[in-house]
């Protein structure tokens, strides 16, 4: 990997909040007289930035909140009341605590590694955790593929065959599990045309669109 190229994936990181510790605080340093490295961070935040256009919003419905309602402290002296008050303020805390650490503890992290690129229009972004056993893949402005047809994802080391990840969305994320495969320097990712379902030969029979090969 080159400079460009090892900086663009550092602006991706950084956009995306994924950049920590003294790599960040070295690459902020970077920005305030690297003008074209400033760019890069701007052209992934409008990435990134894009990923939730299709998000409608949700309210939730009336008998949600009448729950909530139900489930509040009833009516009680003052002192009993600041005492319940306490209670829920104290498991609330605890929930949250039991939350973030589940959370801190069950998700990942993940950092681009690759942009797979193509003929046809738009780029997906793949990310990966640190024992790169989890892929998840970012479509990008992608077009409407055809009816009866479906993406799929292959990992192809370097003098093997094709290995199938699995069927891609085109509208949102997908992410995998490696069991069997490995992310290796060298190593080709690519998604190719297919029928409806995926690759019945379990080795690509359509055109491959969009491919990127793993440098790091």
């Amino acid at each position: 990997m080159n400079r460009r190229e090892s900086d663009d994936m550092l602006a991706a990181e950084y956009a995306l909040g994924t950049l920590r510790g003294n790599a960040r605080l070295h690459f902020e340093r970077r920005l305030k007289t690297d003008s074209v490295l400033a760019n890069q961070v701007g052209k992934w935040q409008s990435i990134w930035s894009g990923l939730d256009i299709d998000i409608t919003p949700i309210s939730p419905p009336e008998s949600v909140w009448k729950r909530i309602e139900l489930n509040l402290p009833r009516y009680a002296s003052p002192r009993r009341r600041v005492r319940n008050y306490i209670a829920w303020g104290l498991a609330a805390g605890l929930g949250a605590l039991s939350l973030s650490s589940w959370f801190y503890w069950r998700t990942p992290e993940l950092k681009p590694l690759v942009v797979l690129n193509g003929t046809n229009q738009g780029t997906w972004v793949v990310s990966s955790d640190g024992q790169r056993k989890i892929v998840r893949i970012t479509p990008l402005g992608l077009a409407a593929i055809p009816d009866g047809k479906s993406l799929e994802l292959w990992l192809i080391p370097v003098g093997h065959k094709p290995v199938s990840i699995g069927l891609v969305n085109v509208k949102g994320v997908s992410q995998f599990y490696l069991a069997d495969a490995d992310l290796v320097k060298g190593a080709t990712i690519a998604i190719s045309l297919e029928p409806l379902g995926g690759s019945p030969s379990q080795q690509p029979t359509g055109p491959v669109l969009y491919s990127g090969e793993l440098t790091l």
